[in-house]
């Protein structure tokens, strides 16, 4: 007996594998057809064989809960996500897009301000972000690039088109579980990787070590890379290990390393000090330098900010990018893209309300049980409201906190996010939202993950995928239509 594929149903929603009842979207009929011959014996195997290898590899993840943090396996599906070629080329020229934008609209802020003297933005919001660092003024980075990695977050509303939900340019995380997924689904389902053309992703490590080594400051010499980590206890820890082993180079701690008299930034080994070129770091501003930002972080190098502003030491991603990953800054990226560009924008914005607006903050206020509304600068899906799952108080609430800090929040549609088929309990199928994350690098050329991270929501009805919430994940296929016969 096998998986009655033939009753799965996802309701009102665009579901990214299956069209009709039984019937695969054509990117998937390969896939589809390979999964009806399961038993639900071998569904049961191929389940059990992830979870094995998932804790095999050490594949975990932290949950902040109350109480205390949560450290458990990394959850995953086992029924891929399939994506067209096609459609997958035009969302990848769309992200360089997007995000050569947003490296010219960070160096133009850190300059001349060109943005906010042709009123593209208003200046306010500039002057009232907690993300635009004044020590970052006149700052050049090479290639002109403060956002080196990207992750942003798309979503498929029920025209099966992909949408910009958000950027992250501060420290995105999850490609390290993107690529674990592959690796996962090459022993749970290897004859498959035989027959279906599926696009490989193994290539991402050495593409973001070589983003890297073209930022070092000395290209006459072989660059000193070190990934900067805040420790154990940080919750993506696993990808800062990971992507330091898989480069080849050292994951170090502030304390690590110590900024000389000749402003240059060395790491202490046991032959003595060695001088590094470039920091991937993967811990906030706030917590870089002491001397500049937080005087209480023991997290970050004292005198940091000092040899990056003398270009001794390449910083990725540098410090003041996050002045972009802000919401309300997302709202006017379309307008980034035609002012610095002269193009007009390849992907979609969800559409914005702007709370500073007096009308636009009306209609949020009104719509409260219909709307989504998020805070400009948290992330992982804390401190916002769902309306059509909200209670009366809680929009009370926010009510008043928009009121009180109307630039600091912004609300967009409730979407019908896509979804997917995911095998829950013991066999049976149901539709889970999900949303995707791929990974943007740019220095002297830009690469895209071919796909990204799936994310998804494993509860019943849940549209928060963010794994430090209880998402899931499931691994993302890029196949061309063709598919061989």
């Amino acid at each position: 007996m096998s998986i009655d594929w033939n009753t799965y149903q996802s309701g009102d929603f665009y579901d990214e594998l299956i069209g009709a009842p039984g019937q695969a979207r054509k990117p998937a009929r390969q896939l589809l057809d390979y999964l009806k011959t399961l038993s639900e014996q071998e569904y049961a195997d191929r389940k059990k064989a992830a979870e094995l290898t998932i804790q095999e590899m050490g594949v975990s993840f932290t949950i902040y809960a109350e109480g205390g943090n949560i450290d458990r396996a990394w959850p995953f599906d086992i029924i891929p996500r399939v994506i067209d070629k096609d459609q997958w080329d035009q969302t990848a020229a769309g992200l360089k897009q997007r995000l050569k934008a947003l490296n010219m609209f960070i160096d133009d802020l850190y300059h001349e301000q060109r943005v906010l003297k042709d009123g593209i933005i208003p200046e306010f919001i500039i002057k009232d972000s907690k993300n635009y660092l004044p020590e970052c003024e006149g700052v050049s980075p090479i290639y002109g690039t403060w956002a080196h990695i990207c992750g942003t977050d798309l979503v498929r509303d029920g025209d099966g088109i992909f949408y910009v939900l958000e950027d992250n340019l501060r420290v995105p995380s999850g490609v390290s579980y993107m690529l674990e997924n592959r690796s996962i689904m090459k022993r749970v389902l290897p004859e498959v990787f035989e027959e279906i053309d599926i696009a490989p992703i193994g290539d991402y490590t050495a593409q973001l070590f070589d983003m890297l080594s073209a930022l070092s400051p000395r290209p006459e010499e072989t660059p000193v890379i070190v990934v900067l980590t805040p420790g154990i206890y940080n919750s993506a820890y696993f990808e800062h290990a990971f992507l330091a082993q898989q480069m080849g180079v050292e994951l170090v701690e502030g304390s690590d390393m110590v900024v000389q008299d000749d402003n240059c930034v060395y790491m202490k080994t046991i032959s003595g000090l060695e001088r590094v070129d470039v920091i991937y770091r993967r811990i906030d501003d706030v917590f870089l330098d002491p001397e500049v930002f937080n005087k209480e972080s023991t997290l970050g190098v004292a005198g940091l900010m000092r040899a990056w502003r003398a270009g001794n030491v390449a910083i990725a991603n540098a410090p003041g990018a996050g002045v972009a990953d802000d919401k309300v800054i997302y709202a006017y990226v379309p307008a980034l893209i035609k002012y610095y560009l002269d193009e007009e924008a390849i992907l979609p914005n969800v559409e914005t309300f702007l709370c500073f607006d007096d009308e636009e903050r009306a209609y949020v206020l009104a719509n409260l049980d219909k709307l989504v509304v998020k805070p400009a600068n948290e992330s992982g899906g804390y401190g916002m409201l769902v309306g059509p799952h909200s209670t009366k108080k809680e929009r009370e609430q926010f009510a008043k906190l928009i009121e009180a800090n109307p630039r600091n929040y912004i609300g967009q549609p409730t979407l019908a996010l896509s979804t997917a088929p995911a095998i829950i309990d013991k066999f049976g199928l149901e539709p889970r939202h999900l949303d995707l994350r791929p990974f943007i690098l740019q220095s002297k050329n830009t690469y895209v993950t071919t796909g990204g991270l799936t994310r998804v929501a494993m509860k019943r009805g849940s549209l928060v995928v963010n794994s430090s919430q209880g998402g899931g994940s499931k691994d993302t296929w890029i196949v061309t239509s063709e598919a061989k016969e």
